[in-house]
């Protein structure tokens, strides 16, 4: 009834096809690793919440002053677990709409509410009018989401509250290690890099001082090394 999982995910399309910004931009990947906890009928809201931020704050130590948490708009239950039982402040929980906050697979089945912690990564990543909670900014990043499969949504479109809510949590590894390492974007990870070193060896590539041709240098290797670790992750799964 509970599972905590480290999953090697491999995206080759889907309902978010976004695969030609990988590279080009400081998150996407065709590979990353998935950190998740998952309860089949078994905890719900109370525990889920309290196993994320323990972890986040616990274990990866990140300070409790950087984080802020997001509830879907209608989910007073949650907003009141995050208050009471964890202690976060009322002015750090943001409610979001169903774009951000509201988790579904398809038109139809299983769906909930989602409730996400971010890190403020500080003003050196960003300090424009975008660089907001809920904002485009790279100042405010989600490394926690919560899934509260709470309901089964019918061809007619109502919500039937699930005999067994469940539980289905998710953390790119990825992102956590860019946060930890206190680097700019995904690509600058240790992983990341030690690719993109060897990459740059073996072209012989240098920096030329033209800021357009090194910017393409760079997405270049960027692409390269998620491509390269891609594919190794493939030959090792046979």
């Amino acid at each position: 009834v509970r599972a905590a999982t480290a999953q090697k995910c491999l995206r080759a399309g889907g309902k978010h096809n976004d695969l030609e910004r990988v590279g080009f931009t400081a998150r996407h990947h065709t590979f990353f690793e998935m950190l998740g906890n998952f309860s089949f009928g078994d905890y719900f809201k109370k525990d889920a919440i309290h196993f994320g931020w323990e972890f986040v704050t616990k274990y990866l130590n990140i300070p409790k002053d950087r984080l802020y948490v997001t509830v879907f708009e209608t989910d007073d239950e949650a907003a009141e677990i995050w208050r009471k039982q964890e202690g976060v402040a009322s002015d750090r929980i943001y409610r979001f709409g169903e774009k951000d906050n509201f988790w579904s697979a398809g038109d139809v089945g299983p769906c909930g509410p989602c409730s996400e912690i971010f890190v403020d990564r500080g003003e050196k990543w960003g300090n424009g009018p975008d660089d907001v909670m809920g904002g485009d900014g790279d100042r405010f990043m989600e490394i926690w989401n919560l899934v509260f499969m709470q309901y089964e949504r019918d061809a007619s479109g109502k919500l039937n509250p699930l005999k067994k809510p469940s539980i289905d949590t998710g953390a790119g590894l990825e992102r956590l290690a860019s946060v930890l390492q206190d680097v700019e974007t995904n690509y600058d990870i240790d992983s990341f890099q030690s690719i993109i070193h060897s990459t740059t060896d073996l072209a012989k590539l240098k920096t030329t001082g033209n800021k357009d041709k090194d910017r393409a240098a760079r997405f270049a290797l960027q692409v390269i090394a998620d491509h390269c670790r891609a594919t190794n992750f493939l030959m090792a799964d046979g």
